[in-house]
């Protein structure tokens, strides 16, 4: 979409968009990039904040690891927004297209070996793109969710600000667009297991930690009801969320309560079809 203060002034209120100028014209804005349509930035408040928008997104589908609760999107937000209203970065998709057609095969296919080697989260990411299923347990995918819980603020149990769940979404859909339900399902529910079992501990942020949770819980309803599954893992997925009801989070009981009826639901519709 076209990045215009009008199409910024939509996605804040007219409060936030104020503060957004602020920090624009105080020079807040450090090591901003474009790839494409994707912009990353760092803007300094309290302390530093990382943002992503994608210009070509209705909303910009914007990111910030900020505390902001409230409607719309944040002060960094809008300002990195404004920023490319006035100042565009340079894209430098060209340069990187460049780079890797000029790359030798063997000196690529090394360095990528490297990064995948040392990068798991990379190296899943990676996997799930050619088309290779995941071999990651619902136990394994938590353990790197929950301990990003624990490193926002290791001093305390408590979380006030934001984290950023990015990396299993994408990789959720990488397999969604692979048709490997089964996996895209697998991640989901590490998502779902591990925001519910935190929740307690957020004490900040509550509409983003609730949006991550109702989009796992979503995404898990849909490929298990579209994935091909065998009767074992059709009753482990109700009783599953069935089971949250109660020994989940209880704000949250209610909309396990709902996934578990329209997991039903859907599984009847497609026995009588």
């Amino acid at each position: 979409m076209d990045v215009t203060e009008d199409a910024v002034r939509d996605i804040c209120t007219d409060a936030v968009f104020e503060r957004g100028e602020r920090y624009l014209t105080e020079s807040r804005i450090h090591e901003i990039h474009r790839v494409d349509t994707t912009v990353t930035a760092v803007v300094s408040g309290s302390r530093q904040y990382d943002v992503r928008v994608d210009l070509a997104t209705d909303g910009f589908a914007p990111w910030c690891d900020c505390p902001y609760n409230g409607l719309g999107a944040c002060k960094h937000v809008v300002a990195v927004l404004l920023r490319c209203v006035d100042d565009p970065p340079p894209d430098v998709g060209e340069q990187l297209d460049a780079a890797l057609d000029g790359a030798d095969a063997d000196e690529l296919r090394a360095f990528l070996r490297d990064a995948l080697a040392t990068d798991a989260d990379l190296r899943a990411q990676f996997l799930a793109r050619v088309g290779e299923p995941t071999r990651q347990s619902v136990d394994e995918l938590r353990a790197s969710i929950d301990r990003r819980f624990e490193e926002t603020n290791p001093e305390y149990h408590v979380v006030f600000e934001p984290i950023d769940f990015t990396q299993w979404f994408d990789l959720a859909n990488e397999y969604r667009e692979q048709e490997r339900y089964a996996s895209a399902a697998t991640v989901y529910r590490a998502l779902v297991e591990s925001l519910d079992d935190n929740m307690e501990r957020v004490d900040g942020a509550y509409d983003h930690f609730l949006r991550a949770f109702n989009r796992a819980l979503d995404g898990y309803v849909d490929c298990v009801a579209t994935a091909e599954r065998d009767a074992d893992a059709v009753t482990d997925a109700v009783a599953f969320l069935e089971g949250r009801v109660t020994s989940g989070t209880p704000f949250l009981s209610e909309h396990f309560e709902k996934a578990a009826v329209e997991l039903r639901e859907k599984l009847g519709e497609q026995s009588d079809e």
